[in-house]
């Protein structure tokens, strides 16, 4: 019997840590807690309503909003935005933060350790956190290195934004995901446990993963443009591997999300039920009709195909051939997939896969999606309360109200008359904490 306890106490103790890393808990208000008036000239507390509020005070108690008032009131800890244009904490839902983009991006791969990535992953969060976005999706990684990142952030360790981290993608071998074009004896070191043949053992990537801390799964259900690979940007897990994937992550309680570029994945991926597409380069009619069968979202990364566009075309080009061959046939194809989709009706959720390009220019984003038919509330919504949909974390980002977090940031234009206001952030509040205050 005792034998016996010692196991179900082990057992609970084992679910109450998945569902923490699952659904981060926001620290309970007490009386005791200071209390912060901040004072708004423009408010978009809402962005799902469009509607801009004036000349209003929020009431905020350690991490959380309790009150939103008329006028300018308060007395103590007040903080002046009267002429400011406040609106949510912005939402990136494809980040990678422990690297970046840059001729030496092979090397790093094989020379930097996990508490190196780590402490690289700590510097562009807080980069990150002051451009505006106080919610990230990391969406592949080294596990060790980006959980503890994830980790360090929610206890107060490190400055940055909310982590939902998928840690290494669950790919095929020799696929997107894996390790490519280093000698044969590196690569099987280089190869990370994610890798999978078959359904059985991609069943097992994917239960690997949410053990080692997984908040979502992510897959590379096509190949992409930066695996340094002639294979192309067509499917390559069969519809099989992508059912087994899909039904064992959705049993254990995370969603999956598949990079995705050539139209043959994107639709596989669909029909076994998956529950977003990163790119979507090449989709089509079909795509857009299994999009909304399966209430799916899109998330269009504009900035990684308008990046990696420029670089394989410039004359300092850090690309290998390979790379340079598929980023001139994928990249310059992305702002036009967008528009069709956005006219198609597909539910489209923001992100940068920023990483590809640089740390803290996320917001650039926002004026592709522009250029991509969105209006600017439109833009907007996808980064706020779309982004919170999409990654089902509406009760803690994307809105202000009561009970919600204190994630806001400040600009001085109006962003819903030009979006690139959005570029110049000049205050960031995340539960509570002001990071940056221009």
């Amino acid at each position: 019997m005792k034998k016996l306890a010692l196991i179900v106490t082990a057992a609970v103790l084992a679910a109450t840590s998945a569902q923490a890393r699952q659904a981060p808990a926001v620290a309970a208000v007490s009386a005791e807690q200071p209390t912060t008036f901040v004072q708004v000239g423009r408010l978009l507390a809402d962005p799902a309503s469009g509607r801009v509020l004036r000349d209003k005070t929020l009431v905020i108690r350690g991490n959380q909003i309790v009150e939103i008032r008329d006028g300018f009131v308060g007395d103590g800890k007040v903080v002046d935005l009267r002429s400011a244009f406040v609106l949510p904490g912005l939402i990136d839902s494809h980040v990678h933060l422990t690297g970046e983009s840059s001729p030496n991006s092979r090397l790093d791969g094989v020379t930097q350790s996990d508490a190196t990535q780590a402490m690289v992953g700590a510097r562009f969060a807080r980069r990150t956190l002051n451009a505006g976005f106080t919610t990230v999706a990391d969406l592949g990684a080294s596990n060790e290195a980006i959980f503890a990142l994830r980790d360090a952030v929610r206890r107060g360790d490190v400055p940055g934004p909310r982590i939902i981290a998928s840690g290494s993608a669950v790919s095929i071998h020799g696929g997107h995901g894996d390790a490519n074009g280093y000698r044969d004896d590196i690569l099987h070191l280089m190869s990370p446990e994610s890798i999978c043949s078959g359904p059985e053992d991609c069943m097992r990537a994917v239960r690997l993963q949410v053990r080692s801390g997984a908040d979502i799964i992510k897959i590379t259900a096509t190949g992409g443009v930066l695996s340094n690979t002639a294979a192309g940007l067509a499917q390559q897990f069969s519809e099989d591997e992508l059912a087994a994937i899909v039904a064992s992550a959705h049993r254990m309680g995370r969603q999956v999300t598949a990079h995705a570029h050539g139209v043959d994945g994107i639709n596989a991926f669909l029909k076994a039920g998956g529950d977003s597409i990163e790119h979507g380069t090449y989709l089509d009619d079909e795509s857009m009709r299994l999009f909304k069968a399966h209430n799916a979202w899109l998330v269009p990364t504009l900035m990684a195909g308008d990046y990696v566009a420029r670089i394989a075309a410039s004359p300092d080009n850090f690309f290998t051939p390979a790379q340079t061959a598929k980023a001139l046939e994928a990249g310059p194809k992305m702002l036009d997939m967008a528009r069709r989709a956005h006219a198609g009706g597909v539910r489209i959720a923001f992100g940068t896969d920023t990483g590809v390009s640089a740390h803290g220019d996320n917001a650039q984003e926002f004026a592709l999606l522009v250029r991509a038919g969105l209006t600017p509330l439109e833009a907007i919504q996808s980064a706020t309360v779309g982004a919170a949909e999409h990654l089902k974390i509406s009760n803690e980002a994307g809105r202000l109200a009561p009970g919600m977090p204190a994630d806001l940031i400040a600009v001085s234009g109006d962003p819903l008359s030009d979006v690139t206001e959005l570029e110049r952030v000049r205050f960031v509040m995340k539960s509570g904490q002001v990071f940056r205050q221009d």
